[in-house]
């Protein structure tokens, strides 16, 4: 049975699971600007396995915003939500693999289990879409500062993150889509023992990694990777869930076997 993708986005990663305590990662972008894979851990090995993830994955070389384009006619032709969604990716600056990198450097010995872009198809987000800003932004690298940066913006598209120890400990982390600075960083102060050890034993049963899942969703729809979690479907069976926003701006979901690699299911959402 299929079930229903994970849509409520403007919570944190461990209040959006209904069924499991574990959540996802990196990383996909257009046809032939995808992503590179994100770093495991912080510092010099976290650069190491950055440089092994990119084996995996091709590098991006332009953010959504470069590769935004269309003309009046085909705006008009678009869908609430798909002009949703070209809205807001023409604001964002920073792509999906470099916000996972920079999550991931927020948790020493940490993995990036979830990642989604904030106002992507957020049903109970009552304001909407973050309002594209036309003021201009630093696009440098991700920083990997652990600090808070105060110049965060309540406007700017956001990337939420669930970065998890190796013990199931985990670290929420907001980034902001534009400049890239590290919003906020914190542990997840509702997490019990129990969800610890369900997250710590659904990563050690996850042998297909976010990457690969990620190259899976964007060899079957080339488009934008903006979320991929962690999450077991009606039948108890671990998938990485990626969601991808496609050149027409259309929003296809894909389950990954978690452990196989195999696409279990695809929904292109009706809009």
């Amino acid at each position: 049975m299929r079930f229903e993708p994970r849509r409520n986005k403007t919570v944190s990663p461990r209040t959006r699971r209904l069924r499991v305590a574990g959540g996802a990662l990196c990383a996909a972008a257009l046809a032939a600007t995808l992503v590179t894979g994100c770093g495991q851990d912080s510092g010099d090995k976290t650069a190491a396995e950055t440089s092994e993830a990119a084996k995996v994955l091709p590098k991006q070389t332009t953010s959504p915003s470069e590769s935004v384009s269309g003309s009046p006619s085909e705006s008009a032709q678009l869908s609430e939500d798909q002009t949703e969604r070209k809205d807001l990716l023409s604001t964002v600056k920073i792509t999906f693999d470099q916000a996972a990198t920079t999550a991931v450097g927020e948790v020493s010995g940490g993995k990036l289990t979830d990642l989604d872009l904030e106002g992507i198809d957020d049903e109970d987000d009552a304001s909407g879409s973050p309002s594209p800003s036309g003021s201009a932004s630093p696009s440098g690298s991700p920083s990997p500062s652990g600090s808070p940066s105060p110049s965060g913006s309540a406007a700017a598209p956001k990337w939420v993150a669930e970065v998890a120890e190796e013990d199931g400990t985990a670290h929420n982390v907001t980034i902001d889509a534009v400049s890239g600075e590290v919003i906020d960083s914190a542990p997840d102060a509702d997490q019990s023992d129990a969800d610890k050890e369900e997250l710590a034993d659904q990563l050690s049963k996850a042998t297909q990694t976010p990457q690969q899942a990620a190259e899976v969703a964007t060899d079957e729809k080339q488009g934008w990777v903006t979320s991929i979690g962690l999450d077991e479907n009606d039948s108890k069976v671990l998938v990485w869930q990626v969601d991808v926003v496609s050149k027409d701006w259309k929003l296809t979901t894909f389950d990954v076997d978690a452990a196989k690699g195999t696409i279990t299911d695809e929904q292109v959402h009706d809009d």
